[in-house]
């Protein structure tokens, strides 16, 4: 079964071919990133006609990539939420109107079940059951997965996000958009001794996160600084907010894998691809004996494979989830604890 998948939840349209049988045939990706750096955030509007313009040819270049016909789509599957609901739209008219025309069920993905999922397309796959931690732009969930649909929510952000949290410590610090990935190479410039900053809800004695204190404390601590805050000292306080939320978040991960008595983690979405997140977790789990997951870095991120690979293996489970039916609707808030095998 040949599943198309269609992503375009926020600021990059993914689509992907996806073979239950051969794995992933071909996936291309467009990001906006260049569009919205200049407003430092995602304008929903230019998001939405963005998409637009995009989706067809990235569907006819994963056509061409992976040498097979339209005809040769069994099903297809979009994001159906979380997300921005003009981007959302946009993905959900392509894949019905394309459904619609060749005569194929569609299916509505979650964004963060494609994410949640996307390290079973690495080449070290884990086993169900898993804990899961969900670091994707608004939301830090740390999940206990025992299959597809079978979803339980041990923990999750009361503020701030981790991703949020980067990007609007970047900014503080004039690095614009995106900040995540700008935080992190600063960071590796700068001295961990220099500054100490708080790390929230550590001791909590629960799996939830809060990180807007955190963002509160690097706004602080620019403005103590000169007006014109040198490179070096920028490079400090980005080492000691990384070093802040890579403690918080492998000493959560490490107390959800302690209360379920599993010894297998899965790292999935944006933050996912931090390099020092990952070093972290890596030394803890060669001591601690467990082992943990990621995705590929090219996965890490929005992608159409992510949404592909969800939709096959939900039709695996249940062949009759994708149907004919052409009229769609999206879902720009959904928990993803609502969902369930289908």
């Amino acid at each position: 079964m040949i599943v198309l998948g269609v992503e375009s939840s926020c600021d990059e349209t993914g689509l992907a071919l996806y073979d239950t049988q051969r794995g992933l045939l071909a996936h291309a990706l467009y990001s906006q990133v260049a569009m919205h750096e200049e407003y430092g955030g995602v304008v929903p509007e230019l998001a939405s006609r963005d998409h637009i313009r995009r989706a067809i040819p990235l569907l006819e270049q994963v056509l061409n990539n992976a040498s097979v016909p339209r005809s040769a789509i069994d099903a297809i599957a979009y994001t159906q939420g979380p997300g921005l609901a003009g981007a959302l739209l946009v993905g959900a008219s392509v894949a019905c109107g394309l459904g619609l025309a060749l005569d194929r069920p569609v299916l509505g993905v979650h964004h963060l079940e494609g994410h949640l999922l996307s390290p079973l397309l690495a080449k070290e796959r884990p086993e169900f059951p898993f804990v899961a931690l969900l670091i994707s732009g608004g939301h830090t969930q740390l999940m206990r997965v025992d299959g597809v649909g079978q979803y339980e929510l041990l923990g999750e952000t009361l503020d701030d996000a981790a991703g949020e949290a980067f990007d609007k410590s970047a900014k503080l610090l004039g690095l614009g958009y995106p900040g995540g990935p700008a935080i992190s190479r600063l960071a590796e410039f700068g001295d961990s001794g220099a500054y100490q900053l708080p790390r929230p809800m550590l001791h909590s004695k629960d799996l939830n996160f809060s990180f807007s204190g955190l963002k509160t404390a690097v706004l602080t601590l620019v403005k103590k600084q000169t007006v014109n805050i040198c490179e070096q000292d920028k490079a400090n306080i980005a080492r000691a907010f990384v070093d802040a939320i890579v403690d918080v978040l492998v000493a959560k991960c490490l107390a959800a894998l302690k209360q379920t008595g599993l010894k297998r983690l899965v790292i999935a979405g944006g933050v996912g691809a931090n390099r020092q997140l990952r070093e972290a977790l890596n030394d803890a789990a060669q001591k601690k004996r467990f082992r943990v997951f990621y995705p590929e870095l090219e996965f890490c991120t929005d992608n159409g494979a992510m949404i592909a690979f969800a939709g096959a293996m939900r039709l695996q489970i249940n062949p009759d989830a994708a149907k004919r039916d052409y009229a769609f609707n999206v879902r720009p808030r959904w928990p993803l604890d609502e969902l369930r095998v289908v």
